[in-house]
């Protein structure tokens, strides 16, 4: 007869009966003790889950471990990972500001302590205090907006691409959208401006080049089916050289004549260029540094921040008469993910009217968020030093070296097989605003010897508090702009734990 398979045979691989109940692991003093810090059901789901795992492992001829201990280990490591939040702070050390994938716009701290005061209780979302009765959840807002931007109303939904469904869907279902080929943007998550303009049930009417689009183009285009002339900011990238595209006062003095409805979808929701930039001057909080400013690397361009915007503006959009105007909140606003449309009340009363409105409105946490960032933006020169965004776009040279220079010089104590650096780079404002304006910044690289810089990148992207980098040239890319004092403070030492984890493992 064939002898048959044991499992503390060493010439056998162990085979799935020889894995223990789930009864006889829960009555181990490994996996009773978790009983004191999770819910019995939580610990029986996950005993269940890892031996059936190691049993299709098994089953597939893999060599796994099934001894009790092994097995216990494995349960309190998933339950662990079933504890940590998916959604959970990551340290931004890419310099890029409104980085999609990160969440985009960081709050300034009074929007962060009134949404946590609305989320604690009861707030007055849609009731009226001064009347007693049912109120309207977008007036918290509106007088903000007719405060700051000089419209008649405004509405706000869960981000832009549901204003610019909604606004389409309302005013030209079944009817004709003109729009310049050069403005028929897509962004990022599979978003295409034809799409969307398809889904709303209007019709496309393409006019012009990608390059060149006048306002002659518009006029040739409009039919007794026109209902809106649509101008899009192409928020990611930019068309130079021989460009040339209709300014907005010409396609609202064009809808004038046609009775048309101009709608301007700015995207990235910068309020006025007319934002101050604070002193040169750093008091940033980083401390002082014992490195100087270095020269070497400054040409015309490491210079400053630039000094004009490139990038149009609500106020801008209000003053050439565009009657609705649509962008983001959590881009250059500054605020929380939203979709905002301001202009005129009648057509703004029509968004309202449609039954889809409903299924795009914001909740309190949201409106909360918005109202206390907006409200900053009453002193501007507040709202560059609250508004993080901001406070990030115009962080000095000189801070951001000292800061760089700081970083470096943590990382060379706490590691010792790389090479670290500091060098002249540049940050990004991210999020589909700004594409052509890089800010100067300084970063620290560190380049590691007889490790792959991408596997210690992975390695700083998994641990609980995550910490996302650049990589280049087989080098870590640490960029100032985007960190807070102690997030910068926190690098060295997680750089230097993963580094001993991976040489040792």
């Amino acid at each position: 007869m064939p002898a048959m398979n044991h499992p503390d045979s060493p010439d056998q691989p162990p085979r799935p009966r020889c894995l223990p109940s789930v009864d006889h692991l829960l009555h181990q003093p490994a996996i009773e003790s978790l009983l004191a810090d999770y819910p019995r059901n939580e610990v029986v789901h996950v005993v269940r889950a890892v031996l059936d795992e190691r049993r299709q492992l098994l089953l597939s001829g893999q060599a796994v471990e099934v001894d009790v201990p092994s097995l216990a280990l494995a349960v309190r490591q998933r339950l662990y990972q079933r504890a940590r939040p998916n959604l959970r702070k990551v340290i931004n050390a890419t310099g890029i500001i409104l980085h999609t994938g990160l969440g985009r716009a960081p709050l300034p701290e009074e929007a962060i302590a009134a949404i946590a005061e609305v989320a604690a209780g009861y707030c007055n979302l849609e009731l009226n205090l001064q009347t007693g009765r049912r109120g309207d959840r977008h007036q918290h807002l509106r007088e903000l907006f007719q405060e700051l931007c000089g419209v008649e109303d405004a509405l706000v939904v869960n981000n832009n691409a549901a204003a610019t469904y909604l606004t389409l869907n309302t005013l030209a279902a079944g009817r004709e959208v003109i729009i310049s080929r050069g403005q028929l943007i897509e962004i990022g998550g599979s978003y295409r401006l034809p799409d969307i303009m398809a889904a709303a049930q209007c019709r496309m009417v393409e006019v012009g080049t990608t390059n060149r689009t006048r306002i002659a183009d518009y006029e040739r285009a409009i039919s007794d089916r026109t209902s809106v002339l649509l101008r899009v900011h192409p928020s990611n990238y930019r068309i130079h050289g021989f460009a040339e595209s209709a300014a907005l006062g010409e396609l609202v003095e064009l809808a004038r004549r046609h009775n048309l409805v101009v709608v301007d979808d700015l995207g990235s929701g910068l309020i006025t260029d007319e934002l101050p930039w604070p002193e040169t001057k750093s008091s940033s909080g980083y401390g002082e540094v014992a490195a100087p400013i270095s020269d070497w690397a400054r040409g015309p361009a490491l210079e400053t921040a630039p000094s004009s915007w490139n990038e149009p503006n609500v106020r801008a959009s209000v003053a050439a008469g565009a009657d609705l105007i649509l962008f983001s909140g959590d881009k250059l606003l500054g605020g929380p993910q939203a979709g905002i449309i301001l202009g005129r009340a009648e057509l703004i009363a029509g968004l309202r009217k449609n039954p889809l409105a409903r299924t795009f409105r914001p909740g309190k946490l949201t409106l909360a968020g918005l109202e206390a960032t907006l409200r900053l933006y009453r002193d501007p020169a507040v709202a560059v030093r609250r508004i993080p965004v901001y406070r990030m776009l115009a962080r000095t040279l000189e801070e951001l070296e000292r800061a760089a220079h700081q970083l470096a010089q943590r990382l060379s104590e706490v590691v010792s097989q790389a090479t670290v650096f500091v060098e002249a780079d540049w940050s990004e404002a991210g999020g589909g605003s700004l594409p052509d304006r890089p800010f100067p910044t300084w970063i620290a690289g560190l380049r590691p010897d007889g490790l792959a810089a991408q596997a210690i990148a992975d390695a700083l992207r998994r641990r609980d508090l995550p910490i996302i980098c650049r990589l280049r040239e087989d080098a870590l890319i640490f960029d100032p702009r985007t960190l807070e004092p102690d997030e910068l403070e926190q690098i060295p030492g997680a750089v230097a734990e993963v580094m001993r984890e991976l040489a040792e493992g």
